[in-house]
């Protein structure tokens, strides 16, 4: 066995001793976890690449406004990619349908193993997805401002438009 390959394996079994003690015999795919991190690290290191390479300027932060409007923006789109009926068929491969959760919001359970357990947490978490949409919207702002804002106060007044039917909805339970 050469040098590498008897590193190599020590190493696996060293990552593997390390996910057997971190999940305490429950199904945590570590390997998965650290993939996606991996992926977002690289999607984050290409955007600002290409921004530099393109000569892009990026800003040193967001305006007020913008973080508002992202925040808005984020919460719709996180909830609509996790959690609405509509996008279920992007879910599906990853979690089976348990129920309703909310209003237009399904619950889901994540399923599988490995790669489709850690695809599934993410697809099915608003919280988790919410990064890479915020991510997104802030590489649209470099990119493409003006789109960007627009999407972005669409869904934003999407998110107020839900807060009012719930004021509605109260409403009339309250007056009832």
């Amino acid at each position: 066995m050469s040098v590498l390959s008897d590193a190599r394996t020590r190493l696996s079994e060293v990552i593997r001793s390390q996910e057997e003690r971190y999940a305490g015999g429950e199904d945590r795919p570590l390997r998965g976890y650290a993939a996606t991190m991996t992926v977002y690290g690289t999607v984050v290191g290409a955007i600002a690449g290409i921004a530099r390479a393109t000569g892009r300027e990026i800003p040193d932060g967001l305006s007020a406004g913008d973080v508002v409007l992202s925040a808005a923006a984020t919460h719709k789109l996180s909830r609509l990619l996790a959690k609405d009926p509509v996008t279920s068929p992007l879910r599906a491969p990853f979690a089976a349908y348990q129920g309703t959760s909310g209003p237009s919001e399904l619950s889901e359970e994540v399923r599988g193993h490995g790669a489709q357990k850690t695809i599934g947490e993410l697809v099915t978490c608003p919280f988790c997805t919410g990064i890479w949409v915020a991510t997104g919207f802030t590489a649209g702002l470099i990119y493409l401002p003006r789109t960007t804002r627009l999407a972005m106060g669409t869904l934003a007044a999407l998110t107020g438009a839900d807060i009012l039917q719930f004021v509605h909805a109260w409403l009339q339970q309250t007056a009832g």
